[in-house]
């Protein structure tokens, strides 16, 4: 399963020669639309609607009731494309990918993707002919493409692993990224957003009270996971114990689907959350069963799918999705279900901006209220809390990225950023807000950090259209009332949930399981990087790699052998290339 298609536009031919349309359909693929300059051929678990004036959606398309997509959005007619592209993001929500062929200008092609970006989509053009497709294996498969390494994004990637953007890691191919459209013509080609995070942290937009909030909240969080287990009937949850799948737990009881719920456990401590996954399983009546996360389940040399167009998947996420992939084959679901995104959605801000925010859009007695709340959040003094607010209301807002560089050549190929569009905020925005926008953009990455999402459906609810909209509304200061985080999604879903988790603070973690495999891997690590193409091209620091890699130890908190972990991600994509 998993959204899969290729897209030729304007006659697109293959590197060698003409392209076999045989060959796409001998692959599995269908074709859906064929016309003089566009061809849209999918697989055949993948669902198309035919909308009117020749525009078409793939993926899933549900009202904002939850219920999928009306006949009256297949019949009803639009003056232009654009009315139709507004009419879409306000009334529906999805994993969908729109794709209109021009109603006035036959040569124009415009794709809208969906503002949580369920369905992929990554493109080659060159004017208004080429590419566009979910997978760059299709692609290089059918001689549209030929790989070749971006090395300047490389370097980027070196200090913002993980950040998402147009640009990816191979030459001529971008991303149509989440909420944006592109439009390809005769003169080239565009993009623009059709999706703003800001618009909904606007004070017009703000919830008047917590009480709105919750409600709000409430609402979109049910229906999200509503819709998706009654279109899937069969679901796999990937259980942590903590407040998000748990959350989503609750939402799927009411939701009449077939569910089997996993935890993870390692052979260190750290992740352990069976006793709080046990106690939302019992509560609901669904059976939990537990996998161990072995050492030998993570690797740093793997094969990657084919769609990867940048490095994302690293040594855990390929061990989760070996161990979760396994478990969904042999429970036979149809998708599995993860709280990827809660803690972004749910406003979890670790710092004084919430305070500031009060400060900035209350006035005094809201900023002290926060105060007092962010007191009894970290167990602080008001005079730290006090301080700290009024650092984040003087100093400039914090960038949207950090860069790394401790293995990372000086003197080596200078990185180039290509920024998200959401860091460019509009006007004065709280710093809460930016903040918040900021991490929701990093959320993007996760969708591509889950290869078992081309065998089996991957539904992240916390991350639709609906729940991000009604989480940005809720201000930065409601969710730390009463001193506790994420305190709108804890208050909304008071009544479903088992008390020990409504009042949890604690929270698991991979660290010591990434540690430990560091550990029993650290020579073998040492030798693939060190003899690597990142090394090769003079990108990496090798002498303080190097007395890194052999230190037998690690110093107590030393994180530093995550971003060792990172580099390997990234040599792993690269050798994979060719």
């Amino acid at each position: 399963m998993g959204y899969r298609y290729i897209a030729l536009v304007g006659g697109s031919a293959c590197i060698d020669g003409a392209l076999t349309r045989d060959a796409i359909r001998s692959a599995g693929l269908e074709a859906r639309v064929t016309s003089g300059r566009f061809e849209l051929f999918a697989g055949p678990d993948t669902p198309t609607i035919q909308l009117s004036n020749g525009a078409i959606l793939i993926g899933h398309v549900f009202g904002r009731d939850g219920t999928p997509a009306s006949e009256d959005l297949q019949k009803r007619a639009f003056p232009d494309d654009a009315q139709l592209r507004a009419h879409l993001v306000d009334n529906y929500w999805g994993d969908y990918l729109l794709i209109q062929t021009g109603i006035r200008e036959a040569s124009k092609l415009t794709i809208m993707r969906d503002p949580s970006g369920g369905v992929p989509c990554i493109y080659s053009l060159e004017g208004s002919a080429g590419f566009f497709t979910s997978d760059i294996g299709l692609a290089a498969g059918y001689r549209l493409y030929r790989k070749q390494i971006d090395w300047d994004y490389i370097a980027t990637c070196l200090r913002y692993p993980h950040m998402k953007a147009e640009r990816t890691a191979l030459t001529g191919v971008r991303e149509l990224l989440p909420g944006t459209t592109l439009t390809a013509s005769g003169t080239g080609h565009s993009t623009e957003l059709n999706w703003r995070p800001w618009d909904f942290v606007e004070r017009r937009h703000r919830y008047a009270s917590r009480r709105d909030a919750e409600a709000g909240v409430r609402h979109a969080v049910l229906s999200a996971v509503r819709a998706w287990a009654q279109l899937d009937r069969s679901v796999l949850l990937e259980m942590s114990g903590g407040l998000d799948s748990s959350i989503i737990a609750t939402c799927l009881h009411q939701a009449g689907a077939r569910v089997v719920c996993y935890t993870l456990v390692t052979p260190v401590p750290g992740a352990d959350e069976r006793q709080y996954a046990w106690l939302v399983s019992n509560a609901i009546g669904f059976g939990l069963h537990t996998e161990v996360l072995e050492f030998d389940d993570a690797r740093f040399n793997f094969n990657l799918p084919s769609a990867t167009v940048s490095p994302r998947i690293g040594s855990l996420q390929y061990a989760i999705d070996s161990v979760m992939g396994a478990a969904g084959a042999r429970h036979d679901v149809t998708s599995f279900f993860t709280g990827a995104g809660g803690d972004t959605v749910f406003s979890y801000l670790t710092n004084a901006t919430p305070a500031a925010d009060a400060f900035r859009a209350q006035g005094p007695s809201a900023g002290w209220a926060a105060i007092r709340d962010l007191c009894t959040l970290h167990q602080c003094t008001v005079w730290t809390a006090g301080w700290l607010t009024l650092k984040k209301l003087m100093q400039a807002p914090r960038p949207p990225r950090s860069p790394r560089g401790a293995f990372i050549n000086p003197a080596g190929q200078q990185a180039v950023q290509d920024s998200h569009p959401w860091f460019t905020p509009p006007g004065d925005m709280l710093p809460g807000d930016l903040e918040r926008v900021f991490g929701l953009a990093g959320t993007q990455a996760y969708r591509d950090m889950a290869p078992r999402g081309s065998d089996r459906w991957i539904r992240m609810p916390l991350l639709s259209q609906p729940v991000m909209e009604a989480c940005l509304r809720a201000p930065s200061w409601m969710w730390i009332n009463g001193g506790r985080n994420r305190a709108i999604a804890r208050a909304a879903f008071a009544d479903m949930l088992p008390a020990e988790i409504l009042t949890r603070r604690s929270k698991g973690n991979f660290v010591s399981y990434l540690g430990g495999f560091y550990r029993r891997n650290r020579n073998d690590i040492r030798h693939f990087i060190l003899g690597g193409q990142l090394r090769r091209r003079g990108l990496l620091d090798d002498a303080a790699l190097d007395r890194f890699l052999r230190q037998d130890g690690l110093p107590t908190r030393d994180r530093l052998f995550l971003e060792v972990l990172d580099l390997c991600m990234i040599e792993n994509w690269v050798r994979q290339q060719d």
